[in-house]
């Protein structure tokens, strides 16, 4: 895990899978618990914490995109792939590997 954090690379992919990862926490846990159970807080907070994750990917991404020079086209599926449940985690299998 360390050696991920020795590349930019490495680190959009650490970044993508946590981002990922509270991407689908508030979708299927801080979501239902706002709209079934009334219960919104727990969503604020985690809304907040998964947006500024998603800021740092797109921050990242761009990044890499300079650094490795990417093409358009993998650059627009590596943004879009964080907008789409499991994207992430598909974008590190496709897009990020060396």
């Amino acid at each position: 895990m360390l050696d991920l954090l020795k590349t930019q690379l490495g680190r959009l992919r650490l970044l993508a899978f946590i981002e990922g990862i509270s991407f689908l926490v508030l979708l299927f846990i801080t979501m239902p618990l706002k709209y079934a159970f009334d219960n919104p807080a727990p969503n604020k907070t985690f809304g907040l914490v998964h947006g500024l994750l998603f800021i740092l990917y797109v921050l990242a991404v761009i990044q890499i995109k300079i650094e490795q020079n990417w093409n358009i086209r993998k650059t627009l599926l590596a943004l879009l792939a964080s907008v789409v449940p499991f994207g992430t985690f598909w974008a590190d299998k496709k897009l990020f590997q060396n």
